[in-house]
């Protein structure tokens, strides 16, 4: 389930919640019970992995094996 970051407006603390996607744009009340919240944007890492593999061939249009 993924995990939404709010702040709170009123006291200005930062929380999490885990709910659907279907309820990321609900209204969520901070831990000390304020109203006035908003969800913030939430930045994903991708890290490490292996590199793409790169196109076999000689390029060109077709790879560089059926042109002249």
């Amino acid at each position: 389930m993924p995990r939404y970051d709010f702040r709170c407006r009123a006291c200005g603390s930062t929380f999490e919640l885990s709910r659907p996607m279907a309820r990321s744009d609900e209204p969520a009340p901070c831990p000390a019970g304020h109203e006035d919240t908003v969800r913030l944007l939430s930045t994903v890492a991708v890290t490490g992995g292996a590199a793409a593999p790169r196109p076999a061939g000689g390029g060109g249009c077709c790879g560089g094996g059926c042109c002249g």
